[in-house]
Formats: structure tokens, sequence, C-alpha cells
């Protein structure tokens, strides 16, 4: 019988808060080479005897700031999301099923529940490519199909970073925020970092998280002056993209600004890196510097503007031969 099938993919989560649990999440997440590309006789052992157990103790007590009482706040919110998506698709034949790229469920665990499918679309929910993020999800979808006797047609969702319907969604959830909250100073665009080496050799995600900032500032009608873009969680002494988050908002402070509002538009649905290192870090961090308050505005998470935008990709690229055509932002000055 001819199915497809339909895989959402988050990059995954401890499945606890304790430090055990975290320990074994960081050696899964950073021992693959698309994460961290150093050696493996070099990496592998200090990442086992040295990072993980000291990054594991740090990590689970952040962890337990913003765990929720059904589970990780990234688990929790990407079945919620991934519920909504279904709901969305139901009638359509097309089967969907949610996978962790590290931690559970397993992408192989996933794609076994779904079941022989002639055509599967691989939507991994990062609206940026990054060899880091991306292309990880492909090595293991590849990985699981490597034995399967007849591999299904495959649609993989590369990026989506300029769909108009993921920039509107950006721009609604800022305006709907200033609607509650008034106008901050300035808007603050946090994304996970990157080495800037990668970059260098061809890994264009710094470039779409420009793009993604210009297209959203656009719509928004803000200049540089009001809205600006930064890199959060960095980690070592190699230089990554910049500017760093937490430097940036102790400039804005020093520059006057008392409120800022900060969005994050990587970030499918909110995890660690929203929930701690900005509305618990950042915003400490930048009072600390003279500002008065900082505003996190949520991820898009399971909003029905977000679940139609992701249901619409995974029913375009089922049902067409060709991938959906991308609408390129119009210049706007960082």
């Amino acid at each position: 019988m001819e199915r497809t099938g339909a895989l959402l993919v988050n990059l995954g989560t401890p499945s606890a808060p304790d430090a055990g649990a975290v320990r074994r999440y960081l050696v899964e997440f950073l021992s693959d080479p698309r994460v961290v590309d150093a050696p493996r006789w070099f990496w592998l052992p200090l990442l086992r005897g040295v990072i993980a157990p000291v990054r594991s103790l740090r990590s689970s007590r952040n962890y337990r700031k913003v765990w929720m009482p059904e589970g990780s706040p990234l688990k929790v919110l990407s079945e919620r999301l991934h519920d909504g998506v279904a709901r969305d698709l139901a009638g359509t034949g097309i089967s969907t099923r949610l996978a962790m790229r590290y931690g559970e469920p397993s992408v192989p665990r996933a794609l076994s529940d779904l079941g022989a499918v002639s055509r599967l679309v691989v939507l991994p929910l990062y609206p940026q490519y990054s060899g880091t993020t991306t292309a990880a999800v492909f090595d293991a979808v590849a990985a699981t199909l490597r034995d399967v006797p007849r591999i299904p047609e495959l649609r993989f969702v590369r990026e989506y970073y300029e769909e108009p319907a993921y920039l509107d969604a950006l721009a609604s959830s800022v305006r709907a925020h200033r609607s509650s909250h008034g106008a901050p100073d300035h808007l603050l665009c946090s994304f996970h970092g990157i080495p800037e080496r990668y970059g260098r050799a061809g890994d264009p995600y710094g470039e779409q998280c420009v793009r993604t900032v210009r297209a959203l500032a656009e719509r928004l009608g803000l200049g540089s002056e009001a809205c600006s873009l930064s890199f959060q969680s960095r980690v070592g002494r190699e230089p990554w993209l910049g500017p760093d988050t937490e430097s940036r908002l102790r400039e804005l402070a020093r520059a006057g600004a008392r409120r800022v509002a900060v969005i994050c538009p990587g970030f499918a649905v909110d995890c660690l890196e929203t929930l701690e290192e900005i509305a618990i870090r950042a915003a400490e961090c930048f009072r600390a510097a003279g500002g008065e308050r900082l505003d996190y505005i949520p991820a898009l998470n399971d909003s029905s503007a977000h679940v139609s935008l992701l249901a619409d990709l995974v029913r375009r690229q089922a049902t067409a031969d060709v991938a959906p055509s991308m609408t390129p932002a119009r210049a706007w000055a960082p």
C-alpha cells in the first residue's frame, strides 16, 4: 500500500533534570562529529572524562529551573507542536511522528513506529540550515534507512527561514507582545551560535540568520537602531559568530536602553537555551549592566500560525513534484 509519512525532528533533551541523565545526553550530543569536529582520539576521552561530568552538574541545575510537570520543555512543547500538525493533516493520508536527533524518541524508533511508507517527508525543526543541526538529522535518517530493502522517496525540508508564513508568524508574535507589554527600546534577535570557521567552510547558517532578521525588521518597520541580532551559547575559546548576546545586551544598556525584548527565531519551541539562558540569565546580565527590564518573547511553540506553517510545508512536500518556492528577503541594513 502506498503511504506517505512525515517525520518532525527536533534536537533532543535529557530524560530528567539530574546529572546522570544530562551527562548521558551530553555524551550522545557532543559525540556527533557534525556538532564537534575535533579529532575523535582527542575529543571523545576529553568529553567523557572531563567535559560531560563537569557540564552535567551545572546544566542539571539549569534544567531544574525550567523543567515542566510533564517533563523537559523542549520535549513537551515539541509534542504539542507535533500533535497540532498531525491534527491539521488529518484526512490527508499523511502519517506523522516526532523524533529527537539525540535522546528519545530517537529517529530509528520514530521511523519504526511510522512503519513502511512509499514517500517520507523529513522536517527538521530548524528554520535556518546548519551542518550542526539540519545535516545531523539527515545523517540519522540515512543511517536508519541503510538496511531497509526498499527505501522511500525522501523529501527533506532543508530550511524554511524565508517562508513568508514563518516570518509573518514571528512578526505577529512581536506585535502581540508589544500590545500586551508596550514597545521596548530595542528588539534583539538571538540565535544559537556556531564557530566562525564552520561558516568559512561553507555553512550558510550565519547568513541565513542575518536574512531572517532583515525580513523580520522589514515587516515590523524597524531600522538597525531598533532591531539587531546576536548569537548565544558560545563555548570554548575559538571565535564564534558574533556579537555575543550578553555582550550585546551590556552594550545596549550602556547606550541607554532601559527595556529590551529578546526573541529567538531559530528555536521552534522553547527550551533550556531560551527559558533559562535568555529569560533568566540574560535578563540578569542586562539588569546588572544598568538596564531595567528584559522581556523574552516566547518561541512560536504550538501556536496556530506555527502549526499551519509546518503542516503546509509537509503537505507541499508530500504532494508536489518540486520543492516549495522560496521568497528572498529584501535588503535591510544590519
